[in-house]
């Protein structure tokens, strides 16, 4: 089974998110052992950023390592998990709110689909970029 990074570049809706994380030097950091619950925004996801957001945060690497952390939880979370809690610590260090009372959102965004299996982790597809505070 691919990695996180594999299966995002291999669904093809996640080339913002991917160029972002080469940016970041994030890569190895995805394809290691893991495992990691990732967000993961989709391109229009990021489309919906104000314009030139995406390109002045790929020339501020620190904001775009802490924007990317942001989507990242230490362990797997499926779906059955995350509808059980209020909020998750991600990698960046600060914890998304999580409300499962309509679906599943994590802060303002919506998973438009849970549960992507990778070999080192999970990805939850959701609408819109996270910003932490």
């Amino acid at each position: 089974m691919p990695d996180i990074v594999d299966t995002a570049v291999s669904a093809g809706s996640f080339n913002t998110l991917v160029a972002a994380v080469k940016a970041a030097n994030l890569v190895d950091t995805l394809k290691g052992a893991g495992p990691f619950t990732v967000f993961a925004p989709t391109d229009e996801a990021f489309a919906k950023l104000p314009a030139g957001t995406v390109d002045s945060l790929l020339q501020d690497i620190p904001k775009l390592t802490k924007i990317l952390t942001y989507h990242v939880v230490p362990g797997k979370v499926l779906s059955t998990d995350v509808v059980k809690l209020t909020s998750a610590k991600t990698v960046e260090g600060s914890e998304v709110k999580v409300d499962a009372s309509s679906g599943v959102k994590i802060n303002d965004a919506t998973v438009t689909t849970p549960d992507v299996a990778a070999d080192n982790g999970v990805i939850h597809i959701i609408d819109t970029v996270l910003i932490p505070a």
